[in-house]
């Protein structure tokens, strides 16, 4: 990566003397570019570059996001086009070309479903106290929910969709029947949790703190 962007400022212009050109983690790489030339030229000089190290690029795994423009032009790799997407996960989090988190947030409350019902066995038995089920929700439901919520835009529709899942997910818990009115206040005082919109607030908070304590001149 350090030979594909070296000397070459093709990347999105973060500030006024610094280009954001690439994410890496591991062999997980996003290029990013301002026009189709510069995206065109960084595909085909790290194609190039990877050869020469004897690393391919897989190009069923590789897709291209184009956002606010309007050429159509595709972005090819060995002069054969490589596939377009509206939306792509990047370590974890899905990425949209239109912007905002609804389709992250959507993603997260699927994973975190499959994770629930994965652990149907622990709420139903009666041997285990509840406050050990609800020790392993927070650990294994809640953290994937939650994944990333720090760079949510946090809208009242958002929350209300979070607070909904995780409301279903205590009275299944609980073992409360229809039947059984309770207030949002009340279920939450009683399995010891906090709104999702103060949860998710605290985290925004603690991101800030580590992001403000690092040197000023990175682009975090």
């Amino acid at each position: 990566m350090k030979k594909t962007t070296k000397y070459r400022r093709n990347g999105i212009q973060w500030a006024p003397w610094s280009q954001l050109e690439d994410l890496d983690f591991a062999d997980d790489l996003a290029l990013l570019s301002h026009s189709h030339q510069q995206m065109q030229e960084n595909t085909e000089l790290l194609n190039t570059v990877s050869t020469q190290l004897g690393l391919n690029i897989n190009r069923s795994k590789t897709r291209i996001m184009k956002a606010n423009t309007k050429n159509n032009n595709p972005i090819t790799m060995n002069g054969e086009p490589l596939e377009e997407t509206d939306s792509f996960t990047y370590l974890g989090s899905t990425i949209n070309k239109h912007g905002g988190t609804a389709e992250d947030v959507k993603a997260r409350i699927q994973k975190a479903r499959v994770a629930f019902i994965m652990l149907r066995k622990i709420w139903r038995a009666k041997q285990i106290k509840t406050n050990t089920k609800l020790r392993i929700f927070n650990l294994n439901v809640k953290a994937v929910l939650l994944f990333g919520s720090e760079t949510w835009r946090s809208t009242q529709k958002t929350l209300k969709r979070i607070q909904t899942f995780i409301n279903k997910c205590l009275v299944r818990i609980l073992h409360l029947k229809w039947t059984d009115k309770l207030s949002n206040t009340t279920l939450w005082k009683m399995t010891k949790q906090l709104p999702i919109e103060n949860e998710i607030k605290k985290r925004k908070w603690r991101w800030i703190g580590h992001t403000l304590r690092k040197p000023p001149n990175t682009i975090t």
